[in-house]
């Protein structure tokens, strides 16, 4: 029985890590790089990155004669959710993961666009390979810095903590929201409708996971005419360090999408950059907290709902 017949829902524990295939593997190298990435495994045709976090790799670089978007990996609980993926649309068996971890892996696709997913489970996770100093600000009344202390960084990349989200845009909302709130445990934060319409054509979805608290959103797609991944977003340290990783792609001549700004949905400040393969990519920071007990939200769609401040938002970002 699939779990779309079932009561039983496919429990993702996390999100893992995305695929990407690029014609030219070394130019895509170069920014990951610069991007605050590092090179965990290789071989003659394929990358795997990670960041400084526990997880074995958030992304890996494939080489190809096109640049494809290969799917979003999800950690799940068990073995028993591995199995009941086998019965999603296109699923391959349960088998070994050659990729940094190991661990079981099914590939399914989605039904909507035929975009390939995976879930993994049974990955050893790494050591964290880096830590960071949770600074103390000075504020207008409150000094929290002692005297005589300084705030000194150093230019470089943006060192990446993990994946946090990445999002689709798919032809049929209705038919994919069904998909995958009914046989995952993703629930909307939220979702945005079209005033004209009162049709729903964005949503934000958490993990579900009870009490625990989680991201603001894992996932999130919204319709349009022409199916493709909009943009992958990792979480670095603070806003220091995102700032330093702006400035280090700007002076390595790398394209600026969108940012640097604040959300409204989720909260976080944004920056979304173009790799030379035209894929988003986004360094976030200080993003919302959500767990069963928040209420969801849905509001119309406008152009204040996207920022608070930063930019505005440019013609290509909406692509």
């Amino acid at each position: 029985m699939s779990p779309s017949a079932s009561t039983q829902k496919i429990s993702l524990k996390r999100i893992a890590h995305v695929f990407y295939t690029h014609k030219n593997l070394e130019v895509a190298e170069k920014f990951l790089l610069d991007f605050g990435f590092s090179v965990t495994q290789r071989s003659d045709d394929k990358i795997y990155f990670r960041g400084y976090g526990p997880e074995p790799f958030v992304y890996c670089a494939s080489k190809g004669t096109d640049n494809v978007f290969g799917g979003a990996a999800f950690v799940v609980d068990s073995m028993e959710d591995l199995e009941l993926a086998t019965s999603l649309p296109g699923a391959t068996p349960i088998h070994d993961s050659d990729a940094p971890g190991g661990g079981k892996r099914v590939t399914f696709y989605e039904p909507v666009d035929n975009c390939p997913f995976h879930l993994v489970y049974g990955q050893t996770p790494v050591e964290i390979a880096q830590t960071f100093p949770e600074l103390n600000y000075n504020f207008p009344t409150s000094k929290y810095r002692p005297v005589g202390e300084t705030q000194r960084f150093e230019k470089g990349p943006a060192p990446v903590h993990k994946l946090g989200h990445f999002g689709l845009c798919v032809t049929d909302f209705k038919k994919a929201y069904q998909f995958f709130t009914t046989n995952f445990n993703l629930k909307s934060s939220d979702l945005v409708y079209d005033p004209k319409t009162d049709e729903d054509i964005t949503t934000f979805l958490h993990l579900d996971r009870g009490q625990e608290w989680v991201d603001h959103h894992t996932f999130f797609f919204f319709e349009g005419p022409k199916f493709h991944v909009h943009h992958s977003s990792f979480e670095v340290f603070d806003f220091d360090i995102q700032m330093l990783g702006h400035n280090w792609l700007r002076d390595q001549k790398y394209e600026n999408c969108w940012g640097v700004g604040r959300h409204v949905m989720g909260s976080q400040i944004f920056d979304y950059w173009f790799d030379p393969s035209r894929f988003i990519l986004e360094h976030y920071v200080d993003g919302d907290l959500v767990n069963e007990d928040t209420p969801g939200h849905r509001g119309a769609a406008g152009p204040g709902n996207l920022h608070v401040w930063g930019p505005d938002v440019p013609p290509t970002f909406l692509q």
